[in-house]
This record gives structure tokens, sequence and C-alpha cells, in this order.
């Protein structure tokens, strides 16, 4: 057996069934003969973010897994790895690497000790009888803790001996869930009794934890209202009247405004508050309690009251027993006065940006194209996913993510083009799902080919691109060389690229053609057609609650 044939046969017994690549690595026909489906990307980038968007839509619980080459493959990887490692995405990144006796000869690339900023682990495998047990580490790693990537760097001499005797089998390894201690439970729900207006800021873990109806359970229980991260946007129903919508740091729903400053109590669940400029920030004073499987969030950004370190879900319902033992099984009942309040500020603030989801102005508002994806699709068997910048900030607070993994937030780095990737993996993990991904025109310039990846692998995802002409908001923000220059212009005709790709192709202009060209694409998805909307739309620098 050679050492490529053991990595394959780890990654069956961990479940892998794609393997998501750019030639040449010797991993991929090893993977291949034993069943592994290659997908071949026309970018390594994309590649490691159709892994990072699989991993994403099964909460973990499927590892996505990117082979790439040695050198400029590794090195051409590393933004997709580096935006997992932000986000705390769990994938597994197999690198390829230069011949054990050239691999420390500057200047060839050593993607081991150039990723381990980047990943949860990064190692080099220089002993083919070493492979089997690093193999195992790195999916305990990836299914235990905090998520985050892994990268593996296998010099090609090493992945393609052979054993002397036959390797040991993998033994598959188990997520890690953790409870949280008893002292620490009760702590935490003797600040949330005591509180006077509690919310909660729900994160990714709790998706990660599969814990949804856990944190409804407790929200009705004790009438507490929730906000969701970026990241964790869809781990609580958007439409639920207890719902306040979801938050990053330059667009919101008013509710989430007017109930953080309100608030006396922030408790935040699978969430590690990182400050950021792509995260609402806690107004000061504000007191905050966490619930978080990895210590070294608490006290990271803010200071934290009280905190439990465990699995969101198992601590959910340890403090949800502890609730139900000081107010009772029923908990304390309808808040009648608390959710009215809280439909008063929604339908103000829906009142305030109807003009723009409404508009019948062309070129059209980014706005009416958020509306009429809103009322086309079945939210309950969609996922959508918002490209870096304005598609963001104009999609995040409005669309109503009604159920977990409906919507696919991600934001602590930023790489335009990402979401491409990130929808692949998701209708990948999803078949029967509807998958949508909205990007403005600057960032298909950056990984605009890659729709052929799409359909070359009988992907139906649709892509709505909102053509504006222009860097979009960059217009404010570099005023001379705008003026003297035109640096934020762009041009051309994305339709004729994605039909000269082979997609399902329309190009909407007329306000009035806009939803019937949405049903004719998504009926196209349907049929296990690719398709792309290019919607000449524009430019419209105002985002919900920024101000």
């Amino acid at each position: 057996m050679k050492g490529t044939e053991a990595i394959a046969k780890a990654l069956q017994a961990e479940g892998v069934e794609i393997l998501t690549c750019f030639p040449l690595n010797q991993i991929i026909d090893a993977a291949s003969a034993i069943g592994i489906r290659p997908i071949v990307t026309r970018t390594e980038r994309v590649a490691v973010n159709i892994a990072d968007g699989y991993s994403r839509m099964t909460g973990g619980r499927k590892i996505g897994v990117a082979a790439v080459q040695y050198g400029p493959g590794a090195e051409n990887a590393f933004g997709g790895v580096a935006q997992a490692f932000a986000d705390s995405t769990p994938l597994l990144c197999l690198s390829g690497a230069y011949e054990l006796s050239r691999l420390s000869i500057p200047p060839n690339f050593k993607a081991a000790r150039n990723f381990r900023h980047v990943t949860k682990w990064s190692e080099t495998v220089t002993d083919l009888n070493d492979i089997p047990q690093i193999m195992q580490r790195a999916f305990a790693l990836l299914r235990s803790g905090k998520s985050g990537p892994v990268l593996l760097e296998f010099p090609s001499d090493v992945m393609l001996s052979e054993f002397k005797e036959n390797p040991m089998d993998h033994i598959p390894q188990k997520t890690s869930r953790p409870a949280g201690d008893t002292d620490d439970v009760k702590e935490v729900v003797e600040a949330l009794l005591a509180a006077k207006s509690p919310i909660i800021m729900a994160g990714q873990g709790i998706l990660y934890a599969e814990a949804w109806e856990e944190l409804k359970t407790l929200s009705e229980l004790l009438q507490i209202p929730v906000m969701s991260t970026l990241n964790g946007k869809s781990a609580f129903p958007e439409n639920h009247p207890l719902a306040l919508g979801t938050a990053n740091g330059f667009s919101k729903p008013e509710t989430v405004k007017y109930f953080l400053n309100k608030t006396d109590l922030v408790f935040g669940i699978g969430t590690s508050f990182t400050l950021s400029k792509f995260s609402t920030p806690v107004p000061r004073g504000k007191k905050i309690t966490q619930i978080t499987i990895d210590e070294s969030d608490i006290s990271k950004d803010y200071p934290i009251a009280c905190s439990v370190i465990g699995d969101a879900k198992r601590v959910l319902a340890q403090i949800i027993a502890e609730v139900k033992s000081s107010v009772g099984s029923e908990g304390r009942g309808a808040d009648d006065q608390l959710i009215s309040e809280i439909q008063t500020v929604k339908n103000s603030f829906l009142e305030k940006w109807k003009p723009r989801l409404t508009s019948d102005e062309e070129p059209i508002s980014p706005y009416r194209v958020v509306r009429e994806i809103m009322d086309t699709v079945n939210p309950h068997q969609t996922v959508i996913t918002h490209d870096s910048g304005c598609p963001r900030d104009q999609l995040v607070p409005l669309y109503e993510a009604a159920v977990p993994h409906g919507y696919i937030g991600w934001g602590k780095s930023t790489p335009l083009g990402s979401s491409l990737g990130l929808i692949m993996g998701a209708k990948l993990a999803k078949p029967d799902w509807l998958a949508i991904n909205l990007m403005g025109d600057t960032a298909f310039g950056m990984v605009g080919m890659d729709l052929e990846t799409a359909v070359r692998n009988q992907i139906p995802i649709l892509t709505v691109l909102m053509n504006n002409g222009v860097m979009g908001g960059y217009t404010s923000k570099l005023p001379i060389s705008t003026a003297r220059d035109n640096v934020h212009r762009l041009s051309g005709d994305y339709a004729k690229v994605a039909e000269g790709l082979g997609s399902y192709t329309e190009r909407v202009e007329k306000v009035d053609e806009l939803k019937p060209a949405l049903q004719r694409a998504i009926s196209q998805t349907e049929n296990g057609q690719t398709a792309f909307l290019e919607v000449m739309t524009a430019e419209d620098p105002e985002f919900p609650g920024a101000k």
C-alpha cells in the first residue's frame, strides 16, 4: 500500500465523499480509486471555499477536504484557508510538497510553516509510517473543541512510498461534546433571572452544536429576544416573534440597535464576542455572560461577568433544566408587551426601507433585488449567501432566515468572490435545496471562471450578480482618484461570460422582468442546470442601521 492509499482510506473511514482539488496531487487518484468524487476547480482558493461551504452546511458533521499541488498550489490556497480560520470552519487541506531533499531549501514554499498562523494545526509528514497516526490526529482536532482548518503537507516521495507492512486501520474520530460546570451553569441562570431586559446573541456555535431547538426553548421559557451574529445567522428563526434579526458591523435591523441599547444583559451563546469591523459591538457598560467551547474566548475583547465552557447544545440543556427548576416547566409565559414592542420596532424599520424594497426605478435598486428573492424562494428549503461588501450589507439585515443553515453568513475575513465556492459546497451538502449566492461585479471579477466548475461538475446553483458598474462604496472612500481617474469604475457584460462558460443565463434591465427571470432561473436549477442572472442595478451606498 502506498502513502496516498493510506490517506484516501482514512478519508473514506471519516465519511468523506467529495474531494475538491486542483491538480497535481497524487492523493486525487487514490481517492477516486475508492469512490471519493474529485471536483476539479479552476483555482485553488475556490477549491478551499467549496470545502468550507460543505463543512458549514453540514455543521461539521461531514468535513470538507481540499487537495492542492505543492508550491504554487499551496500558495494560491492560502486565502481560502485563512478565511476558514477567521470564521472557525473545520476543513482539511491536503497539500503536496517538494521532495524531502528539497523541502527546506529556499525559495521552495513550505506550506506547513507558512500556514501555521491560519490553521488549528499545520504539519509536514516526513515519514511514511507517520501517515496513519497523523490522519487520526487531524480528524480528532477537526471534530474537537473550537473549529478550524487543519493543513497536512506531504512530500511527493513520502506519498508515493510503499509500506513494508499494512498500516493500522483508521479509527473514525467522534465529535467532542463537553458539558459545562454545574456551578457555572447556576451562576449564568441567576444572572439571566435577575436581568430586567436580557437579550441573547446567537453565534455559529449553535449551528455546529445543532442546538437551535434548545436555543428556541430557552428564549421562549424566559421570553428573551434573540439577535444573531453574522456567522450565526439562521441559528434562530428570524420570523419568530422573539427574533431581532442579524447584525454585522456595517448594517443591522433597527430591532438589534434598539434592544442592544435597552438591554442590561447580553447572553452570548456559541459566539467568541470578537471585536471586528464586521461584528456589531456590545455597548459599553452592558453585563455580558457567555457559553463557548473555547476558553480563549473568555474576556478576550469584553469583560465577561460569568461564563460556561462547553458544547452549546449540552450546556443549553443544563441551563434549561436549571431554569425550569427555578421558574417551573412552563416558564414565564408569553410576554405580549415585549412581543408587541419587537414587532413595532420591526414594522417601523421595514416601513423605512419599503421605498427601496419596492422601488420601480431603473437601473434597478439592489434592495428591489433582495425583495424579489425573498418573495420568490421557499425559505424552508433554500440556502443563500452574500458576497463581500454591498451585497452583504444589503442582504443580511433584510433577508429572514427561517431554518438552520438557511443562510451562510461569513465575515471575520472578507475576500471578494468567496460566495461562489461557498454556495457550491452548500449545494453539494444539500442537493435537494435551492442554493443562491448574491454577488457584485467586483466579486465576480475575482472568481468568475469558476462558474464553469459548477457547470462541468453539475452543481446547479443560482448566482445572482448585481452589476452597478462600480466598486460599490469606494466612491466616497477614494474621492480624489475617483474624481480624477475613475478608479471605482468597472466594465463588462458578465452574462455573456457566463453563457460562454455553459451556464443558463439572463440579463435583467427592467424591474418587471426581474421576478419572472428569477423564476425561470430557479426552474433551471431544479432541472439540474447551473444558472446565472446579471441584474443591472444602481449604486446605493446606504445600508440599514449604518447610522
